[in-house]
């Protein structure tokens, strides 16, 4: 049998556009695993690896405007956000390569002997290393900073691990572009092509994850596709870290001080971030308790004004326009659920945004009404009109985990009810809001972008310079010779590193 043809369609027609590749085969894939395998060695010095991110980001910034071109083709994003996607993909990049400068990452601790201690202490020398080649399972709606040369990527490249990326099938000819630029700036700083390779196809990503050489794996995607993949990677004869991020609905709380001090500009801003993208953010607010009352009513009134007014756009693929329309017209179905501005199909290819709205009540309990607290991926929201902070707290409890969690209060010291909701929101997430919205996540150092199950699987970011840690494991030296250390633990420190020697800084 002959491989399956993998092709570049248009979103906004749903027609081929271009074959781009085949799908690989077991064989292929087992190649693909060896080939990074084998060029992990080459990976062991910091130098070359951070002057290899930088010139990614170099190379990835010269062909941008052959990459936005050909992922707007292929996602119906628009220039605009891709433009803006490939900037943040460049400084991801260079965080990370800067992270590799610093060297704290590798959390070096030494503790000397010492015979006083009960018991006594031997010589022990402690780092981080590489865990080995790491399997990225590209996302659909971020067809570069969670994709082939995305903070997965970047952060496996830093750690020291060689890259397979499974390509998603909604941009395969952009994760093609970009694993060619990619592989030609590791030739260019003289480390071997290989260390980042790329396959495509459903059975490849399955091949992928079960293959023994491969040591880690990390996927953006849907929980039905992470769960499976997860699953998989946890039965192996020797099971391997999954770092997955699955699926999140990112809850919003107003208070009742919130809506009576600025209903409109919190309706306003609700409307603009659950219509950003076509809806298609992992963070995108899609579920946000509004009080009863006037005030709640003026916010959903400004609500309807700014959803109202967004025009119909295109989905990343008519499987997921499917899957959004079915959904919304389920949930608009049960009882006592409104519709102010009916969300669904907008046209042959695109679809309209809108909210539903519930009585929270509702949702205190198990009940059919459960759908409305699943992920409904696109641009749409819940809002649930609560009576008391008893109902929101009851809500709340009954929640999966999520990336982000957001609290509107009012002025400092005018919101009685601020904190206990701030203590109730936070066991669910894994960023936390005050007045603000969850669609944009901050490529800095103290960034966490995961959270409880469904959220994530793990409890590490994928976003941030901790990113990193998932890729490493530690080990310790102990009693071990100065010869024979490694040069991140020898006394005299060669390399410059930042390390904590007998419990102080050094």
């Amino acid at each position: 049998m002959s491989a399956a043809p993998v092709w570049s369609v248009d979103p906004r027609t749903g027609n081929p556009r271009e074959q781009v590749a085949v799908e690989a085969t077991a064989e292929e894939v087992d190649r693909a695993v060896g080939a990074a395998h084998a060029v992990r060695d080459a990976l062991a010095d910091r130098a070359p690896r951070a002057a290899f991110l930088r010139t990614a980001a170099e190379l990835l910034e010269e062909s941008g405007e052959h990459i936005v071109e050909a992922a707007d083709a292929e996602t119906a994003l628009g220039p605009a956000r891709l433009t803006g996607e490939l900037a943040r993909t460049a400084a991801q990049l260079r965080a990370f390569a800067e992270v590799m400068d610093e060297g704290a990452y590798l959390d070096v601790h030494i503790d000397h002997q010492d015979g006083s201690r009960t018991p006594p202490w031997p010589d022990l020398r402690r780092y981080k290393i590489p865990l080995g080649v790491v399997a990225v399972y590209a996302a659909s709606n971020f067809p570069l900073a969670f994709s082939v040369p995305g903070g997965d990527t970047a952060s496996a490249l830093a750690a020291g691990c060689p890259v397979v990326v499974k390509a998603h099938p909604d941009h395969p000819a952009t994760s093609e572009l970009c694993a060619s630029v990619l592989r030609r700036a590791a030739a260019r700083t003289g480390l071997p092509e290989d260390v980042l390779t790329l396959v495509h196809g459903f059975n490849a990503g399955v091949e992928l994850i079960r293959h023994p050489l491969v040591s880690a794996a990390g996927f953006t995607g849907s929980v039905r596709g992470g769960r499976a993949l997860f699953d998989a990677a946890a039965a192996r004869p020797a099971p391997i870290p999954f770092h997955g991020e699955l699926g999140s609905l990112n809850p919003v709380v107003v208070t009742g001080a919130a809506a009576a001090e600025r209903a409109g500009e919190i309706g306003a801003g609700l409307g603009g971030s659950m219509t950003l993208g076509v809806g298609q953010f992992c963070t995108n607010p899609g579920f946000v308790l509004v009080p009863e009352g006037a005030a709640g009513d003026q916010l959903l009134k400004t609500l309807t004004e700014t959803v109202s007014s967004t025009g119909s756009g295109v989905l990343l693929d008519h499987r997921m326009r499917d899957a959004f329309v079915t959904g919304v017209r389920e949930r608009a179905a049960l009882p006592d659920v409104g519709a102010p501005v009916t969300p669904g199909a907008g046209g042959e290819h695109t679809v309209s945004a809108g909210f539903l709205t519930v009585p929270a009540a509702r949702l205190t309990a198990e009940g059919p009404h459960d759908a409305l607290l699943e992920e409904c991926f696109g641009p749409v929201t819940v809002i649930a009109r609560y009576a008391s902070v008893d109902e929101v707290a009851a809500v709340l409890a009954r929640l999966p985990g999520n990336l982000t969690a957001t609290l509107q209060t009012a002025a400092e010291d005018a919101d009685p009810d601020a904190a206990r909701l701030l203590a109730a929101l936070t066991p669910l997430a894994g960023r936390i809001l005050v007045n603000g919205w969850p669609t944009g996540v901050a490529v800095a150092p103290a960034q966490h972008h995961g959270g409880p199950y469904p959220a994530t699987t793990s409890t590490s970011t994928s976003v941030g310079a901790t990113a990193i840690e998932r890729w490493l494991r530690p080990v310790t030296y102990q009693s071990t010779p100065e010869a024979l250390l490694p040069p991140e633990l020898r006394e005299d420190n060669p390399l410059g590193l930042p390390r904590r020697v007998d419990g102080r800084r050094a």
